[in-house]
């Protein structure tokens, strides 16, 4: 966890204008601290207390169509499939 670039402790204080970047599973995500709250709020009041500036996620490549290996020539049915898969 960062604020504004720099490494961050649990006890770190943060102020409006802040940015936060936390590694969330496999994203980064990163957001902007527009007011602090001193007690706990549900989450709806919550989410109003920050703006999400994390980027969008790259585009997912087109699906491969891949055989087993080991599985042999396709049958005709299946090439028709492959086929109609492909656009061709």
């Amino acid at each position: 966890m960062r604020v504004n670039d720099r490494p961050a402790k649990p006890a770190t204080t943060v102020s409006p204008g802040d940015r936060i970047r936390a590694r969330v599973q496999d994203t980064t995500r990163i957001v902007e601290v527009v007011r602090v709250i001193q007690k706990r709020v549900g989450a709806a009041d919550a989410a109003t207390c920050f703006i999400d500036r994390t980027p969008a996620p790259p585009p997912e490549a087109a699906p491969v169509a891949r055989r087993e290996r080991g599985a042999g020539r396709p049958t005709k049915r299946e090439r028709r499939i492959l086929d109609d898969f492909r656009g061709s």
